[in-house]
């Protein structure tokens, strides 16, 4: 059953991702391009987003999930090296390439290689991360 359902999540994320234009690339960087041709439409991806997630939060606090283990904690607010160099990475790879994980894994149904260089580049840069980061931490703790 929990199969079922993950597969039935990433079934309705994956159409949702193509229904709001998030694996077209021209149109993703067009929301980026805020002095330039500046797309506005995907402010209602990103609300149609945050809002639900926003309640959802709350509502799951002191839940167990339906399919069994738990729901993630929610995230820790203060800002430290690893977020702003991840997010700043994010943004840059989001910005360049017009696509971010959800999106390139739904895209490489449309073949071409610059969907796959992209998802290779992600995967290295997934590989690599932690053990940079722990990298850091151990550079950030002997200073």
């Amino acid at each position: 059953m929990r199969l079922f359902l993950s597969l039935l999540a990433g079934a309705l994320f994956g159409a949702g991702l193509f229904v709001s234009g998030m694996t077209d690339t021209r149109k993703v960087q067009g929301w980026l391009d805020v002095f330039g041709d500046w797309d506005p439409t995907l402010a209602f991806v990103m609300g149609g987003a945050i809002i639900p997630m926003f309640f959802a939060w709350r509502l799951t606090t002191g839940r167990k999930p339906l399919a069994g283990g738990s729901f993630p904690a929610l995230p820790r607010p203060e800002l430290d090296h690893r977020l702003i160099v991840g997010s700043s990475l994010f943004g840059m790879g989001w910005g360049l390439a017009g696509l971010c994980p959800g999106p390139a894994l739904a895209s490489l149904s449309y073949g071409g290689v610059g969907g796959l260089v992209f998802f290779a580049a992600m995967i290295a840069g997934m590989y690599v991360a932690p053990r940079l980061g722990s990298q850091l931490d151990r550079l950030a703790a002997t200073a």
